[in-house]
């Protein structure tokens, strides 16, 4: 078994802006062994899925406790990486916030997504709460993988705004390096020039979410992507294929 150290610096090594990161989110130990026997070098969770596969809704209604086990489960089982998609962190900030990350340290994860929206509330912290908010999250270990994500282009539904938030964005970029972010996360936006221009101008490697079908890994490789993930999609479609199994039964 590698070491939890270890893991974390080899999960940042993985990404590599132009040469992405291929993360088809899972959901459990199964789905993660499922991945891994494929050949995946990582796993990653998304938030959407785990509580879903639970009976739950997404927005921090899993219980932390039950979403710890769950990663621990995953990291006994597979020997690679492993990211977390822990929301806002179940907490506002502070020391609750600092304790939280690091029951996922302690369960097995290498990285977590961290993001700015207000989970059960509305709109966005300020470049200057989250930037305080990422502060205690790298108070609970030097080496793990932060996926900073910002939620500015999933709130805004009008794709053709979308150039218009670019500014703010890499405002937001910027401050999540200055306080250790390790990676920028910017689902929602599906413009590949868009994307490009981020990653030109990001001081982080930059993540997106992979939708639509020109949203191949080439074109997001060619606009300078270091990882490319596909969120709640996964689940979405093996709990389809179940039903559709069972549906051809009868």
């Amino acid at each position: 078994m590698t070491n939890p150290s270890q893991k974390a610096q080899d999960f940042t090594a993985l990404h590599i802006p132009g040469d992405p990161l291929v993360l088809y989110n899972i959901w459990d130990a199964g789905s993660a062994a499922a991945v891994v026997k494929a050949g995946a070098k990582a796993v990653a969770t998304g938030s959407w899925s785990v509580a879903g596969a639970q009976g739950y809704g997404d927005g921090e209604q899993i219980p932390l406790s039950l979403l710890v086990q769950i990663a621990e489960r995953i990291s006994q089982t597979v020997d690679v990486p492993l990211s977390v998609d822990f929301e806002g962190g179940y907490a506002a900030g502070g020391a609750e916030l600092t304790a939280n990350v690091a029951q996922m340290i302690k369960a097995g994860a290498a990285g977590i997504n961290f993001e700015d929206q207000i989970v059960g509330g509305a709109g966005l912290y300020s470049i200057d709460e989250q930037s305080a908010r990422l502060r205690a999250v790298r108070a609970a270990g030097s080496d793990l993988f932060i996926n900073a994500r910002t939620d500015l282009f999933l709130k805004q539904k009008d794709r053709d705004q979308h150039g218009g938030l670019l500014d703010e964005a890499l405002q937001r970029a910027n401050a999540c390096a200055s306080v250790g972010a390790s990676g920028f996360f910017v689902p929602g936006l599906t413009d590949l020039d868009l994307i490009a221009q981020i990653c030109e101008a990001s001081p982080l490697p930059v993540n997106v979410m992979m939708r639509g079908e020109a949203m191949t890994r080439a074109a997001v490789a060619k606009a300078g992507v270091a990882r490319a993930s596909y969120g709640p999609q996964p689940f979405v479609d093996a709990m389809q294929a179940l039903a559709d199994r069972y549906l051809a039964l009868n």
